[in-house]
């Protein structure tokens, strides 16, 4: 099968590894708006070749778009402008403004709404890591929308790369990852840019700081061109989450302020039942 990936930084090269390495695209095509990317695509093997948007579509049977959240909004109607018996799937971390710029489109059943939920801090060309969905989770959202086929299709691919699905309505998605995904990247960026405003000393971050600091500040590595878009499209979701954790951040701080530190150890023995759900 000949695939169409446009994107081919993190997700979108890790997909056509995944792909290329279980014999399932016979043929990739890069579509890439940043020339070095593209260029890189190619040396790295993520891309065949690199060809613009309308000739790579007609020279497909699938296509991915793996672009940032604010470009797919832009490039998706214009591939189902273009497209016959293709299937077009996306990879992006929000659904519910993307479903319904789409909704009404005549070619909307081509298009399955999806979101692998995987990804690292890294971005670009370099960042595409091999086997990188194995025993993750997709979400395919509004399914009831797309046709069998192309459902079906994507449902093989995602079967394929070893994924579980989960299905959801786009706003139910949205709202979910918000609390999973989104506020773990706010947190992680305010926590790095309040190092970084008291801790003058580099070196002393460097030396001192110990894996726990490190893995939650991991995220905030992560490329802000892509993150911005998706705080913009999910934003009362995110304001629900962010003010509930600001409410939970004012209890650790109430107890220290006041020396509770019974009610200090019931927050963290509370917090211990995280247990229950990742082992």
């Amino acid at each position: 099968m000949v695939v169409t990936i446009i994107g081919l930084g993190l997700i979108g090269g890790s997909m056509s590894l995944a792909l290329k390495d279980r014999g399932f695209a016979t043929r990739v095509i890069g579509v890439e708006s940043n020339p070095e990317h593209a260029a890189r695509a190619v040396e790295l093997g993520l891309a065949d070749i690199c060809m613009s948007l309308e000739d790579a579509v007609a020279a497909s049977d699938l296509v991915i778009l793996a672009t940032p959240i604010n470009a797919t909004e832009i490039i998706l109607p214009l591939l189902l402008d273009q497209v016959d018996k293709q299937v077009v799937f996306d990879v992006g971390s929000t659904k519910l403004a993307l479903c319904r710029l789409v909704a009404q489109h005549s070619k909307r059943g081509r298009f399955v709404a999806t979101h692998p939920m995987w990804g690292t801090e890294n971005s670009g060309p370099d960042a595409a890591v091999k086997h990188a969905f194995k025993q993750k989770a997709t979400v395919i959202c509004n399914a009831d929308e797309s046709d069998d086929d192309a459902l079906n299709l994507v449902k093989d691919i995602y079967a394929l790369l070893e994924m579980h699905l989960v299905y959801m309505e786009a706003d139910a998605h949205d709202m979910h990852v918000a609390y999973i995904s989104h506020i773990s990247h706010i947190t992680s960026f305010a926590l790095a840019n309040t190092v970084l405003e008291k801790e003058r000393e580099e070196d002393a971050i460097f030396e001192l700081a110990s894996g726990g600091f490190e893995s939650t500040v991991r995220l905030a590595k992560s490329n802000a061109a892509m993150w911005v878009p998706i705080f913009m499209q999910n934003r009362d979701n995110v304001l629900d989450v962010l003010n509930e954790h600001i409410s939970q951040l004012r209890k650790f701080k109430s107890c220290l302020e006041k020396e509770n530190y019974d009610y200090l150890q019931e927050l963290i023995e509370n917090a211990n039942g995280i247990r229950r759900i990742l082992k």
